[in-house]
């Protein structure tokens, strides 16, 4: 077991670690999908998403990230081969702050928030993230978007201006992630402790990656177990 006695922050990803992304993405691309006459399994649709978004985020100059949704949309039905309605194509960007939040996330920020100072990490815009903060119902100390840092994770940026925003030492910083590709493999490169929240058949949202975690949890109640007896 990973010893992180004298943590002060813990920085969480949002999307796929405290929201439910992958119930989102695919919900809202099958839904618009079907308007057009085709059908695709969630695991057909989060296959083109974590092919996709990757792309639209790394070419040429930085897009906000309901600019990138559009743009990941467009290619989507392209790749089935359909025209999707131009009221469709905002689909993703508009469902985002609704999308579902993990039943484990509430209870175990407010159980954590008790003893570290907590922030976000995420690939988001600053107003589509406030409608899920709402949702998650807990007060976070920083929050670092991909807006903010003009880059996106696996992108080492948004780690860089969150280390200034937080002003804190790495030896007493600890990234939560879902997502080995955009958090544990940057982690990795900058020194900074992670934990891999690696819940039962999720992970169809990301691209596959070597990187490692110090600490691997099914959930985040039992990370919030782990952190408040360390």
């Amino acid at each position: 077991m990973a010893d992180f006695n004298g943590i002060e922050w813990m920085s969480f990803d949002c999307y796929g670690t405290l929201v439910d992304w992958e119930t989102g993405i695919s919900s809202a691309v099958s839904n618009s999908l079907a308007s057009c006459g085709i059908q695709r399994t969630n695991a057909e649709i989060l296959e083109l998403f974590a092919d996709v978004e990757p792309v639209v985020q790394s070419s040429g100059e930085f897009k906000e990230y309901r600019v990138v949704l559009r743009e990941v949309m467009r290619m989507i039905s392209d790749r089935v081969g359909v025209q999707v309605a131009e009221d469709d194509i905002d689909c993703l960007s508009d469902s985002l702050p609704h999308w579902p939040v993990f039943p484990d996330a509430g209870p175990a920020l407010h159980i954590l928030k008790q003893r570290y100072n907590l922030a976000i990490i995420s690939n988001v815009d600053d107003d589509l993230f406030a409608g899920s903060a709402r949702e998650l119902g807990v007060e976070f100390d920083a929050i670092v978007t991909s807006q903010q840092a003009k880059a996106y994770k696996p992108n080492s940026l948004s780690f860089e201006l969150a280390e200034t925003v937080m002003a804190v030492d790495k030896e007493r910083w600890l990234h939560v992630g879902e997502s080995l590709y955009h958090d544990i493999e940057p982690a990795n490169r900058l020194g900074i402790r992670s934990v891999w929240v690696n819940r039962a058949d999720r992970g169809g949202g990301t691209r596959p990656t070597n990187a490692k975690p110090d600490l691997t949890v099914p959930d985040l109640a039992a990370l919030a177990g782990i952190m408040v007896a360390a």
